[in-house]
C-alpha cells in the first residue's frame, strides 16, 4: 500500500503563503465595503414629475398641429354639388353620399343645413365642424318677401300681350321672379346674346343654376314674343363640325350623334337619337330645336 503523505499537499512556499494572506485580506476588505458602504442607486425616472408632463403637454399639443396641418382645407361650397372625391374628403359615408346623389337626381335641391341632414342623415357632430362652409344662392339665404302685390300677382295667370319679351328683358326686369338673383338674371341674359337670342323656353334649361320651379315662374311672366331665328342643319348630312356647333353640345358628343347617323345610313325621325345613351330626353327637346330631317336618298 503507497505512503500518503497529506503533510506535502498542505505546506505552502513563503510566497505562496503570502499570497494566500493577500486574497484573504481583500475578501475581507470588499465583505466589509458591501455591508457598510451604501452604493449610488439607479435614478427611476418619475412619469409624473412636473418637467416630464410639462415636455408631454409639447409633444402632445405639436403632435395635434401635426394632425390638424394634415387636414384638407376647407372652403365655402354648395352642398348640392358635392362630387364623390369631395364627399371623400369630408369624410361622408358612401351611403350618405349615395343618399345625397339620389336626392338630387330628383331634381330636388338642398336649401338649408336641416335639409342636409334630413337626406343624408348625418351626426350632429360632423354636421356642427362642416356646415360652417355650407354656401347657398342669394335667393336660398335672402329670399324676397313672397307677399308683396308683384309676387302675389305671379299668382294670376297673364295673357300674352301682359307678358314681357324675354329676348329683351333686363337683368333687372328677370331679377322680379323670385329665385332669381343679379347673378343668375346676369347669366340669363348672357346666355340668351350667346346663342343670338332664346328661340323656345325649353333653351332655359341650358342656363346654368335655373331650377324648374324658377323656370316655371319665369314662364309665367315672360314669353318669347320676337323669337331668333336659328340654322338648322339636316341630320342626314350634317358633319360633326356642324353638330358642334350647336348649343350645349360638345365635339365628342357631335361626332357620337354623326356616327350614329351614318350607321344607319341615314335616319327618319330625330326621335331615332333617343338611342344615344348620353343624350338625355330634356337635352333632346333642345338639340331638336337646330335639327331637322331630310328623309335620305
Amino acid at each position: 500500500m503507497p505512503n500518503f503523505n497529506i503533510r506535502s499537499h498542505l505546506s505552502f512556499s513563503r510566497t505562496e503563503q503570502g499570497g494566500i494572506v493577500f486574497l484573504v485580506s481583500l475578501i475581507v476588505v470588499l465583505i466589509f465595503l458591501n455591508l457598510c458602504v451604501a452604493l449610488p442607486s439607479e435614478d427611476v425616472l418619475e412619469l409624473n414629475a412636473p418637467h416630464i408632463r410639462k415636455h408631454q403637454r409639447r409633444l402632445d399639443s405639436l403632435r395635434c398641429e401635426l394632425l390638424e396641418a394634415k387636414k384638407p382645407n376647407l372652403f365655402p361650397f354648395n352642398p348640392n354639388f358635392i362630387t364623390e372625391y369631395k364627399a371623400y374628403t369630408l369624410n361622408l359615408s358612401t351611403e350618405q353620399f349615395d343618399a345625397l346623389r339620389a336626392y338630387r337626381a330628383q331634381g330636388k335641391w338642398i336649401n338649408s343645413i336641416a335639409d342636409f341632414k334630413k337626406v343624408t342623415h348625418v351626426s350632429q357632430a360632423w354636421l356642427d365642424s362642416i356646415s360652417p362652409f355650407f354656401k347657398f344662392p342669394d335667393w336660398v339665404r335672402n329670399p324676397k318677401p313672397s307677399q308683396t302685390p308683384y309676387s302675389q300677382k305671379l299668382q294670376e295667370r297673364y295673357i300674352f300681350d301682359e307678358k314681357l319679351d324675354l329676348n329683351v328683358a333686363t337683368s333687372s326686369e328677370l331679377q322680379r321672379i323670385s329665385g332669381i338673383g343679379p347673378v343668375l338674371g346676369d347669366r340669363i341674359v348672357a346666355y340668351r346674346k350667346s346663342i343670338n337670342g332664346f328661340t323656345h323656353t325649353i333653351q332655359l334649361e341650358d342656363v346654368y343654376g335655373l331650377s324648374p320651379v324658377v323656370i316655371e315662374r319665369l314662364k309665367q311672366r315672360f314669353e318669347i314674343k320676337t323669337p331668333a331665328t336659328i340654322q338648322q342643319w339636316d341630320i342626314n348630312k350634317a358633319t360633326a363640325s356642324d353638330l358642334a356647333t350647336i348649343p350645349g353640345v360638345t365635339f365628342d358628343l357631335a361626332k357620337e350623334i354623326w356616327e350614329f347617323v351614318r350607321l344607319r345610313e341615314g335616319i327618319s325621325t330625330l326621335s331615332e337619337l333617343e338611342k344615344i345613351d348620353r343624350i338625355s330626353p330634356a337635352q333632346l327637346k333642345r338639340i331638336q330645336l337646330y335639327l331637322s330631317v331630310q328623309q335620305p336618298n
